[in-house]
């Protein structure tokens, strides 16, 4: 099962380390070996939440989010993306951003780092947004109660996690222009790039969450329908075939696990600079690391970790609003990676030791634990 799982990803690691041994030697292979554990360190939340939502989908698409969508991992996110950044901040052409990748990577550093409230912000707020509506939802599994109780409560306000995400937003563009009035006004452009780039990362969360939600809940009103008619043709000796809608719903499932793997990518892409400046070295890093993060979604769904131990989506969810709310303070504070990283490696530890403790307690009690509630005691 694990090799089954992981292959891919062993294949990748082996590959990468050799291609960095062959373009830099020993030197580029501690650097892929130290960027790949940074990308799994910032992103095993991230294989925790995309878990949750690949498990609603089919082995095919299961199959297609660790192949086509690695490519889109690796290649889209951490070696085109920044080159996008650059060329978009710096006025460039994509050519022109390739090339002052390979041949100032000073400059191409500097560039990527002007370009970081923009990033922290988009991300930021599409991050936000996915953390409001879980602890906004009233779910029969709660694991801080005391927080997710009277949280559940206000979600029923229509629009609510919204309102809370553009008033963050607005804090966050009008305290980085007060900071630039302070220090002579060199950067007041910045307020309104923060503003922009956080509102687009609202509507894409909209946009690209709302058309999923919307075939979701189509497929499940016609897999309904289907079964129902499928029993009446089994009855009359006529099996009906499967449902075709299930192929958008997928679709659009995949699309949004893409664009939440990009959010959660941005601060692996930035922290990585803090390691080397080099393109080829920091995709290689990355791609691994990225690699690793796909199989151990994979690997959670097929285990069916989620359904045992139950507090573990509630964990990488409050992961997710930490990661949020340090991308919105890095766009005017800095802040070591490392610190990120253990954030997240800390909140879904604590939500893991939770959920051994409620099966242990309702093991002693005889009991089953669908949906049984068990103060965690954190």
């Amino acid at each position: 099962m694990v090799l089954k799982t992981f292959g891919w990803s062993f294949a990748v690691t082996a590959l990468g380390l050799v291609a960095a041994i062959l373009f830099g030697g020993w030197t580029a292979f501690g650097i892929v070996a130290i960027l790949s554990i940074l990308e799994i360190s910032l992103s095993f939340d991230n294989a925790v939440v995309n878990a949750g939502i690949l498990k609603k989908m089919n082995a095919f698409w299961q199959k297609i989010f660790l192949t086509i969508g690695i490519l889109i991992a690796v290649f889209g996110m951490r070696l085109v993306f920044p080159v996008v950044i650059v060329a978009i901040s710096a006025q460039l052409g994509p050519i022109e951003a390739v090339d002052l990748a390979f041949s100032d990577k000073d400059r191409y550093q500097q560039l990527v780092t002007d370009a970081h409230p923009s990033i922290a912000a988009f991300g930021g707020m599409f991050l936000l947004m996915i953390f409001l509506d879980f602890v906004f939802e009233d779910r029969e599994i709660k694991w801080l109660t005391w927080i997710e109780r009277p949280l559940s409560k206000l979600g029923k306000v229509d629009m609510l996690s919204v309102c809370v995400a553009l008033i963050v937003l607005l804090i966050a563009s009008l305290t980085v222009g007060a900071n630039a009035h302070q220090h002579g006004g060199l950067h007041v452009d910045k307020a309104e790039t923060v503003l922009l780039a956080g509102i687009g990362g609202l509507i894409t969360y909209m946009i690209v969450g709302g058309l999923s939600g919307y075939f979701e809940d189509k497929l499940e009103e016609e897999e309904e329908r289907e079964h129902e008619e499928e029993e009446k043709a089994v009855r009359a000796g006529k099996p009906r075939s499967a449902v075709a809608l299930a192929g958008k719903a997928a679709f659009f499932m995949f699309l949004y696990l893409e664009v939440l793997d990009a959010s959660f990518s941005f601060d692996g892409v930035i922290g990585a600079f803090a390691v080397t400046n080099d393109i080829v070295l920091m995709a290689l890093g990355l791609g691994i690391g990225a690699m690793y993060v796909r199989s151990l979604t994979v690997y959670l769904v097929r285990q069916g970790t989620l359904d045992e131990y139950v507090y573990l989506e509630h964990g990488a969810h409050y992961a997710i609003g930490a990661l949020a709310a340090l991308l919105l303070v890095t766009i005017q504070y800095e802040i070591n990676e490392i610190i990120t990283g253990l954030i997240g490696v800390v909140l879904i530890g604590a939500s893991f030791w939770s959920s051994v403790r409620r099966n242990k307690a309702i093991a002693a009690a005889g009991g089953t634990p669908e949906k049984t509630e068990v103060p965690s005691g954190v």
